[in-house]
């Protein structure tokens, strides 16, 4: 359980949205974290690995060798 503040504005709509379809607010931010956590998770892991490649921590792979290993070469 945790308590979020939102712009005034975003909160307005929030209560108009479940007002108008008799769901709650928490029906509607539940389902916003949901949508979203997956993007947020790929955005957040793929800055970490590039400045991971930039620090030197980790290396790429070029996309040819890539496909010749999983046997995907034209």
């Amino acid at each position: 359980m945790f308590a979020i503040n939102l712009p005034a504005d975003v909160e307005t709509r929030l209560e108009a949205l479940a007002q108008t379809t008799g769901r709650t607010k928490e029906f509607y931010a539940r389902e916003a974290i949901l949508e979203h956590l997956d993007d947020l998770e790929d955005l957040y892991l793929a800055e970490q690995r590039l400045k991971d490649i930039r620090a030197g921590k980790s290396k790429t792979i070029p996309l040819e060798d890539v496909m010749k290993l999983y046997g995907l070469e034209d």
